[in-house]
């Protein structure tokens, strides 16, 4: 008995997205003529039957943008603000949000990514970080026929899909050349996710202005870790245990940042006088930590909201190359001067 066809099956005949056929199928106005005949005409030569209560079920969902994010840990407000960016865009644009949530590391991430593609329960994807830096999950998805945006992609996949992130290695040099010009001369540096090649950047961009300020690698003392609280808690502990003193700690994040000032006052430090920490997002809780926490400002939920633009045109055909966001720079209390007394420690 041959196979029953499917979806996705009219999809690779006609040309076009699983999800155009779902639109054609459910009589969704928001098909070229062109494009439902071809739907229409694949259907007919392969003998396609659409189930009835799978297309009942679809037809309310051929609106929806479908949001693929990471379960990795506490979900932490890069993830809410961008969230809520997106539905502020869905709404501009007439769409809905669903979320997907999968494990970067799982065997099955590109099965469960995927399956919803070719459902045609969505019209568009949003791929957060880490997923975005993925060119197998990238290529995957191009090769469905879905359109689709990157979120805060590192160098190699921004070069694979329209979307939006911020310029992170501008980022790091920018929040290191703050801290240089304090007078800090010795650094710890708490890395985000090993798979976010994003926030690896900035790194590298802190690292390009340790260089230019004539520093060796001896002054910079790095710790793996993550993007939430423990982590940060964390990642400091582990600078703070090979003895290497520094008088400012950059974190990957402003979560993490939280949890390296806590680490550092149960170590006894005081805070700003013998340590500077900083951030990057400028989360809404960044002004409210004690001391209040210079960092990055990259307006997440912005991003989001444009990311939707950007996928609103690619589903009408309409190419946007990558987007970067500049880095701004937001000073409070948590970064000074380097006092006497900490500009010496050994």
């Amino acid at each position: 008995m041959p196979a029953k066809k499917t979806i996705r099956d009219v999809a690779l005949l006609a040309g076009v997205s699983p999800a155009t056929v779902s639109r054609v199928l459910n009589d969704n106005p928001r098909v070229s003529a062109e494009n439902r005949e071809r739907v229409l005409g694949a259907a007919k030569a392969l003998r396609f039957r659409p189930n009835t209560q799978a297309r009942l079920l679809a037809g309310k969902r051929t609106s929806t943008l479908l949001l693929i994010h990471p379960i990795a840990g506490p979900l932490t407000w890069y993830f809410h603000l961008l969230e809520a960016g997106l539905l502020k865009g869905c709404g501009r644009n007439g769409f809905q949000l669903d979320t997907l949530m999968v494990f970067p590391d799982s065997p099955r991430r590109m099965a469960k990514i995927l399956q919803p593609i070719e459902r045609g329960t969505c019209e568009g994807v949003v791929l957060a970080a880490p997923f975005s830096d993925d060119p197998e999950i990238i290529a995957a998805v191009r090769a469905s026929r879905m359109p689709f945006v990157i979120i805060a992609a590192g160098a190699e996949t921004r070069a694979l899909a329209a979307g939006v992130g911020m310029d992170d290695e501008a980022a790091g040099h920018m929040m290191a050349r703050h801290l240089l010009g304090l007078g800090h001369r010795r650094f710890g540096f708490t890395l985000g996710l090993p798979d976010h090649l994003s926030a690896q950047e900035r790194f590298v961009g802190a690292r390009k202005a340790f260089a230019e300020a004539g520093l060796g690698e001896d002054a910079v003392v790095e710790a793996e870790g993550g993007l939430d609280f423990p982590s940060g808690f964390a990642a400091f502990n582990r600078i703070h245990d090979t003895g290497f003193k520094p008088t400012a700690v950059i974190c990957a994040n402003d979560e993490s940042a939280a949890g390296a000032i806590h680490a550092a006052r149960m170590h006894g430090l005081q805070l700003p006088g013998a340590l500077n920490i900083v951030g990057f997002d400028d989360a809404p809780f960044a002004r409210l930590l004690s001391p209040p926490l210079t960092t990055i400002a990259q307006t997440i939920d912005i991003m989001g909201t444009r990311a939707v633009t950007i996928l609103a045109d690619a589903i009408r055909k309409i190419e946007r190359p990558y987007e970067m966001v500049k880095p701004r720079l937001v000073i409070r209390e948590s970064s000074e001067r380097v006092r006497d007394f900490a500009a010496s420690a050994e």
